[in-house]
């Protein structure tokens, strides 16, 4: 995103965490929150210097080197109101240099996208004010005859239509954002950032109540203008849009299961024919994965003997790490395993992009819920064997 010779840090550094939590206009994920720190660290608590005078070039790298800190913060209150410090700073500068810029300056354009990513931090921050100052800035650059700059705002137009239906938790607008949000993908297919928004936004979707219909259009909206582009990292996110399709589509459905496990021989998922049966993305360095294992094997030694199985899916690279787990914890169930990751193939045939993710298929081999982390695999599994002796 830089522009010329200048790198502006904030416009590398916020838009992780204006896009994913200004989405969800929920409170600010940690690993936002924890940006990379300068190797030569100092002491003292971690402040923001005043912006001093100088030239728009001066002013701009000053900015620059705001970002990563020069130490460590103490805490996450300390990090956030670095952040909010290096915001408003970042917002004086841009000021300061679109007035002193005419408008054919390039450098125009790098201060008036640092003042939108910085106000939309401050935004989200809940600095007074911020929010209808970067709407009314977005809204007089959305015309812009730069195109990179149009693109930008609209963008950041984008981001606050959303934070304002999230925050009142009323989803009739989203139809009308996910139009938006795909009219703009469809004028610029090969943009990352776009795409990115719009990736974004029909994961959100996915998390709200109420919202996995609008996430299931969503995603068969923003795929096939994916596929069109001419990017191959875009189009990557429209076969992972089908693979959350798949995953979703589910319920009701059989779910395919084959690979080798961990001590290399085939899956045989006829073997499981007629029982209820868990599956469970995982991964040893996932903690929350780890944190379902106890119930897990609370529940398979309460109704294994009556029918029920897990099948573990790790997607861990390290065979001997998966296999030192697999002693140390006494884990019963077979596990697929490929080494491959993320890019695990039944992985990447759901599209799953989040662990742990369980899925319990029922006695007809037909996938019954998607949902059974937790008292809700207990609850389900009494239910299922509620008759059985």
């Amino acid at each position: 995103m830089s522009i010329l010779r200048i790198r502006v840090a904030p416009l590398r550094a916020f838009p992780a965490l204006l896009v994913g939590a200004a989405l969800a206009a929920a409170a600010l994920p940690a690993p936002a929150l924890q940006p990379a720190v300068a190797e030569t660290e100092a002491s003292g608590p971690l402040t923001v210097p005043e912006l001093p005078e100088g030239t728009p070039e001066e002013l701009l790298a000053f900015v620059e080197g705001l970002l990563p800190p020069k130490q460590r913060p103490s805490s996450r209150e300390e990090m956030i109101a670095y952040i909010r410090g290096v915001s408003r700073v970042a917002v004086q500068a841009a000021d300061k240099v679109l007035a002193q810029v005419g408008a054919e300056d390039p450098l125009r354009v790098t201060a008036s996208k640092l003042k939108l990513e910085s106000l939309g931090a401050l935004s989200q921050l809940g600095e007074e004010g911020a929010e209808e100052t970067m709407t009314a800035f977005a809204a007089s650059l959305a015309n812009s005859p730069v195109k990179e700059l149009a693109l930008e705002a609209k963008r950041m137009q984008l981001v606050s239509e959303a934070r304002e239906i999230f925050s009142t938790g009323k989803l009739d607008g989203v139809g009308g954002l996910v139009q938006k949000t795909a009219t703009l993908m469809q004028e610029n297919p090969d943009d990352q950032q776009t795409a990115a928004l719009a990736m974004q936004l029909a994961g959100v979707l996915e998390q709200v109540p109420g919202g996995n219909e609008l996430a299931v259009s969503a995603m068969k909206t923003f795929g096939p203008i994916m596929a069109a582009s001419g990017d191959p990292r875009i189009k990557q996110l429209a076969e992972s849009f089908d693979g959350k399709l798949r995953l979703m589509a589910l319920p009701g459905n059989p779910m395919e299961l084959k690979g080798d496990l961990l001590d290399g021989k085939p899956f045989d998922q006829a073997a499981f024919a007629g029982k209820v049966v868990l599956v469970d993305f995982w991964a040893t360095w996932c903690g929350p994965c780890i944190a379902e294992i106890p119930n897990m094997k609370t529940e398979y030694e309460k109704y294994h003997a009556k029918g029920f199985e897990v099948v573990g899916i790790s997607l861990d690279e390290d065979r001997a790490e998966v296999e030192k787990f697999v002693a140390d914890n006494e884990i019963p169930w077979p596990i697929i395993f490929a080494g491959k990751g993320w890019q695990d193939p039944i992985a990447q045939f759901y599209g799953i992009s989040g662990i742990p993710q369980l899925v319990l298929i029922g006695r007809d081999g037909n996938v019954i819920t998607l949902d059974v982390r937790g008292e809700k695999l207990g609850e389900k599994l009494a239910e299922l064997f509620k008759d059985a002796g």
